[in-house]
């Protein structure tokens, strides 16, 4: 297996209204590619935004919901967007209330060194909005390990 993730799909309960909240957030819906699924170039990578029963379908519902009950009645994982500043950090947690989203935990300095807040899409999925000076962003978003 090559090291990278090609898509990351979250299963919405709202196709339209979270297409509106990622749109009101700045990411652009590709327009060729619309049937029932929703698609935004994020860099190198893709965000799919998918009805959550089709992803059970996919998935089967049978393992589906082992996958669910395993985990606790929440899927443990948190999206990630690094930013180049602390200001930024605060810049998109506010773009992501405006649009919708919850505010999980505001923007303050963690632990580790860095700047970081919370946001819960409108379908309840996590994300972490963090400066984080030990990861360099280059020119074109592609963010890195330290050597």
């Amino acid at each position: 297996m090559e090291p990278r993730i090609s898509l990351i799909t979250l299963g919405v309960d709202d196709l339209e209204r979270a297409v509106a909240f990622y749109e009101a957030m700045g990411l652009e819906r590709n327009r060729k590619m619309t049937g029932g699924v929703a698609f935004f170039q994020m860099g190198g990578m893709i965000l799919a935004l998918w009805p959550r029963e089709e992803l059970v379908a996919d998935v089967g519902e049978e393992n589906y919901r082992a996958a669910h009950e395993a985990a606790a009645g929440h899927s443990g994982v948190a999206l990630a967007y690094n930013t180049r500043s602390e200001d930024d950090v605060i810049v998109v947690l506010n773009r992501a209330a405006k649009a919708g989203g919850r505010i999980v935990k505001p923007a303050a300095h963690a632990s580790w060194g860095g700047f970081q807040g919370y946001f819960s899409d409108t379908e309840g999925n996590l994300w972490e909005v963090a400066f984080n000076p030990d990861f360099p962003i280059s020119d074109d978003g592609a963010i890195s390990l330290p050597d």
